[in-house]
Order: C-alpha cells, then sequence, then structure tokens
C-alpha cells in the first residue's frame, strides 16, 4: 500500500500486516473447520488443509526477497529475473497465460515492466465467463540510502509475501481445477511507482470488456497480526460483504475489521482501487499489517529473516476454501453495499 502517515509527529509509511501462528503440518490441522460466525459448517478440503507449508512458501520467499534480485525495482535486472521465475511457476503449475504470453507490458511507465498475468479457466460453460482477479504486485523499491553497510530494500513483507500467496494459490487451482468461474492471476509492476501496474491492467481489461465480478488483492502477508479475533483483515471493509462471504467459507472468523484502515483510507493504496474505479465491483486487498507488528516499511531491514513461513502457509490454506467457495457459488454473493 501506498501510505504517507503523520502520527504525532512521526512519519510512518504504509503498507499491510500480520496472524497468529498457526501449526501447518497436515497432521495437526483438522479438516472440518469450526462452526462458523452464522452457525454454518465449513467442510475445508483435506488437500486445502495441508496444500502448502512453510518450507514451500519459504522456497519462493527467499527467491524473491534475495540479495540477488536487488530490491525488484520496476526496469531493473533485479525484477526481471523476478517475473521469469513468476512465469515458470505458472508454466509448472498449469497457469495459461492470459494473454499471447504471461507478459504485460505497462503502457504508463517509462522503463520496460511488465506485469505477469495468467489465468485457470473456469470449470462450468456458463460461469467461467464471469472472472475473479487475484492480484499482488512484485516490485519493490530497489537500492536506497545504506544501513550498517547494506543498501537493498528485499521487500520481503512488501511485497514478496503477497506474491507468494498468490503463486501458491495459483498452484493449487492450477493443479485442481476446481473454479467454476474463471480466476486471473496478476503480478502487478510499478506499484510503487504510483499503482501504475494495477492501473494498467485495469484500465486494458476495461476495455477489452472484461466481465469481471471481484478483485480480490493481497498486500504485505508476511507476518501475523497480535491480540485480534481474525487473522486478516480487508481494506474497504464496510463497502461490501466480502468479509460475511469469506468467513462463512472459512468456518470461522477469518477476516476482520481494522479501525485504522477506514482511518487511512487504506482502501485507496493498493492495488484493488483501479479495478474499483474502472468496474465498480467488490475489490479489495487482504492484509496483516496493522501498525504495530512490522517496522520496516520501505527500509533495508524488510528481509525474509522476520517473516513467518508458518503464518504465511497456515493462511494460504485457510483461504483456499473461501476462494473456492466465491468462485464456485451459484450466484455473485459477494456484493457492494
Amino acid at each position: 500500500m501506498k501510505i504517507a502517515i503523520s502520527v504525532f509527529g512521526l512519519l510512518l509509511v504504509m503498507a499491510c500486516g500480520s496472524t497468529k501462528i498457526v501449526e501447518t503440518n497436515s497432521e495437526n490441522i483438522k479438516t472440518t473447520a469450526p462452526e462458523g460466525p452464522e452457525g454454518l459448517k465449513a467442510q475445508m478440503p483435506k488437500e486445502t488443509a495441508g496444500f502448502t507449508d512453510a518450507a514451500k512458501i519459504g522456497a519462493i520467499m527467499n527467491f524473491l526477497a534475495s540479495d540477488d534480485l536487488k530490491g525488484r525495482d520496476s526496469g531493473s535486472e533485479g525484477i526481471e529475473e523476478a517475473a521469469k521465475y513468476i512465469e515458470e511457476h505458472f508454466s509448472n503449475n498449469k497457469v495459461k497465460p492470459y494473454f499471447e504470453s504471461y507478459r504485460d507490458t505497462l503502457s504508463n511507465f517509462k522503463k520496460p515492466s511488465y506485469n505477469i498475468v495468467g489465468l485457470v479457466e473456469g470449470n462450468d460453460p456458463t460461469l467461467k465467463n464471469e472472472y475473479i482477479l487475484i492480484g499482488a504486485h512484485y516490485d519493490h523499491i530497489g537500492i536506497i540510502k545504506a544501513e550498517n553497510g547494506d543498501a537493498i530494500a528485499n521487500g520481503a513483507n512488501d511485497n514478496a509475501s503477497g506474491t507468494t500467496t498468490v503463486m501458491e494459490i495459483a498452484r493449487y487451482f492450477g493443479a485442481n481445477k476446481t473454479n467454476k468461474r474463471s480466476l486471473i492471476f496478476a503480478l502487478f509492476s510499478a506499484e510503487e511507482k504510483g499503482l501504475l501496474g494495477s492501473r494498467h491492467l485495469a484500465q486494458k481489461l476495461k476495455a477489452a470488456d472484461l466481465n469481471l465480478y471481484a478483485m480480490l488483492n493481497f498486500e504485505m502477508t508476511g507476518v501475523p497480526l497480535e491480540g485480534k479475533d481474525y487473522e486478516l483483515y480487508i481494506t474497504g471493509y464496510e463497502m461490501s460483504n466480502l468479509a460475511e462471504v469469506s468467513n462463512k467459507y472459512a468456518g470461522k472468523k477469518l477476516i476482520g475489521f481494522l479501525p485504522t484502515a477506514k482511518e487511512y483510507n487504506l482502501f485507496q493504496r493498493s492495488d484493488n482501487y483501479d479495478f474499483y474505479k474502472e468496474f465498480a465491483v467488490p475489490s479489495h486487498t487482504f492484509c496483516t499489517f496493522d501498525f504495530t507488528n512490522f517496522d520496516h516499511y520501505h527500509k533495508v531491514g524488510d528481509e525474509n529473516d522476520i517473516m513467518n513461513f508458518d503464518h504465511m502457509a497456515n493462511m494460504v490454506n485457510k483461504m483456499l476454501p473461501v476462494l473456492e467457495g466465491i468462485s464456485n457459488a451459484t450466484s455473485q454473493e459477494v456484493q457492494l453495499k
């Protein structure tokens, strides 16, 4: 997310947050979720309960946030390596290119930069014509002023974490093809330059008259929330019933309301926003940054050694039945208010 916030004279620049650590060993995860907020019981499929784990998450994170990629600045050699890595991940996991290739060249940034866009077509002959876009930005800010000899802003939480989350979700649906609606997986470049990658793609898809149902974005999900009765929050909470629908399929209060997110209008500070502007459909960012659990925004300290891969794997595993439920419902349950 892109935001500058003044609190007691200090400038806090914003992105996203955190959740409680839960063992991801499949032996310790019940496949039947507890009673949901409306007395409904959501059945978590066995293959989603232990689909990913800390080792799989860590392998992706350790590449994307490595020093070798030099902070993934848009138009740099480092982000080019990240783009190739994401393309290979999609290809190996049966996620097809959405366009002629995975690369969507930005029209609004001077250096050659690319969104990486994949597709898992829906398996229902009618519902496949409705699209859900699942996204995250994969760029960061590159080389900055050195601290203790380190000048690489690795961007582990911002936003290798969200990128890794989307890549693993794409791997699940690419392998299982359990979605009735079609799923677009988009990793955006130039978010750090002013949300340029998502703006470019939103305008391009709108011009092509895409039948977009919802845009679900992931930003800064690398460390858990603390002291909350939910595990993620969404920006623009009150603008749709996404939290209610998500919690129904999760079988628990997975998604909650963070007052600070509303106070600082975080809804407009991430890649969901231009899809809301162009399509007027539910468009939200899932996040676990709450201003208290991460002190390294746009600093060289945003590295993998402070990320929580167990938390990330647990979050992906819990989100899969949510996304499956939303994509397979007979009607468009998620609605703007």
